[in-house]
């Protein structure tokens, strides 16, 4: 609390970067400034925030929707220790690629993952040899024009004083939205209110061609970090949870726990920490020195590609350390409406179409 505090001290630094970026969205908007459109379906999912508004699962449920299409995703691959255009592989790591494309690579087989911050050059790699292509979190990256954008608001949020940085987590500017084709408000609650609904388009004010729909995130059984083990939620009540994340909002997650155990003990890390020897020493310590007997150790499944990666199995393997899947789903008419939205336009704008 004292940090959001003190960040109020930095709103005269997030003036001057609201009048730049605004400058820039001007200078693209009057085509002062090139912009690049391909002459394939380039789907483009983003937000205005910094992370935790649901861009890997939604980004996930339309590789099940367009399973039918051969299908590249492009990320700049944040938190990578790499330059560059990467095309995943089996030897990928987090620290290659980035945690999120690496879940898509060990989730999806038949699906192209990879990393450039130049996205126009990774365009040009990809274009030839797939039917369309997926923006991982672009809607700022204006050189690209993409063909459909899905801008992302989270539904707690929405109606909320919110700043752009540094003061606050906006990056951009909320007059932007109206570039978008789709505003998926995520992580709404189920189930949803007509009134509820109601509030989140009377704040985001879409346009005429704009629509506004609503998703909700669906938790799936835990998964052990080394082996193939599963186990419901429901089987951890009243376990004592050992809880360690490294994402820009774990507040759903532990909302979801809580439903199971009020014996919740949370290590958090910032979005895409890149975990230490010396900060897993001291989460395993912590769970060695609880007594109870039935305790259990939770993360994400972001988090999970950055644990399995980074060398920690010594550590963990024999702790029963699970991961949380979660994916997005719409409610009924939306999801009609979404899918209908998404296949329509994948399909009439292939470049045999």
């Amino acid at each position: 609390m004292l940090v959001n505090y003190l960040r109020l001290l930095l709103l005269p630094f997030s003036l001057i970067y609201g009048l730049a970026i605004t400058l820039r969205k001007k200078l693209y908007d009057w085509g002062l400034m090139p912009s690049v459109k391909f002459d394939l379906p380039v789907i483009c999912v983003g937000n205005l925030a910094v992370g935790g508004s649901g861009k890997t699962p939604t980004t996930e449920y339309l590789i099940r929707l367009l399973a039918d299409y051969k299908i590249a995703i492009l990320s700049r691959g944040y938190g990578r220790k790499t330059n560059g255009f990467i095309l995943a592989d089996d030897n990928a790591t987090a620290e290659t690629i980035g945690d999120e494309p690496l879940q898509y690579y060990q989730k999806f087989e038949n699906v192209t993952v990879s990393v450039c911050e130049e996205r126009i050059k990774g365009i040009e790699k990809l274009k030839e040899n797939h039917d369309l292509i997926i923006l991982d979190d672009a809607f700022q990256h204006r050189p690209v024009r993409a063909g459909l954008n899905i801008l992302l608001f989270e539904f707690r949020k929405l109606g909320t004083l919110q700043f752009l940085l540094p003061a606050g987590n906006l990056r951009d500017v909320f007059s932007s939205r109206k570039r978008a084709d789709v505003l998926l408000v995520t992580k709404s609650p189920v189930p949803l209110l007509h009134v509820a609904q109601q509030a989140s388009i009377n704040e985001l004010q879409p346009n005429n061609n704009q629509k506004v729909l609503h998703s909700y995130l669906k938790y799936g059984d835990l998964k052990h970090l080394y082996s193939e083990e599963t186990r419901s939620l429901e089987s951890i009540k009243e376990h004592e949870i050992f809880l360690l994340t490294g994402i820009a909002n774990p507040d759903p997650l532990i909302e979801e726990l809580q439903k199971y155990s009020k014996n919740i003990k949370h290590e958090q890390f910032p979005d895409h920490y890149a975990f230490k020897e010396a900060d897993i020493k001291k989460f395993v310590s912590a769970y060695h020195s609880e007594i109870k007997k039935e305790k259990i150790i939770i993360t994400t499944e972001k988090d999970s590609k950055r644990l399995k990666a980074a060398g920690f199995k010594d550590l963990l393997v024999n702790l029963p350390v699970y991961f949380l899947p979660i994916e997005v789903e719409l409610f009924e008419e939306d999801k009609i409406t979404f899918d209908e939205l998404i296949l329509n336009y994948v399909k009439s704008n292939r470049r045999n179409s």
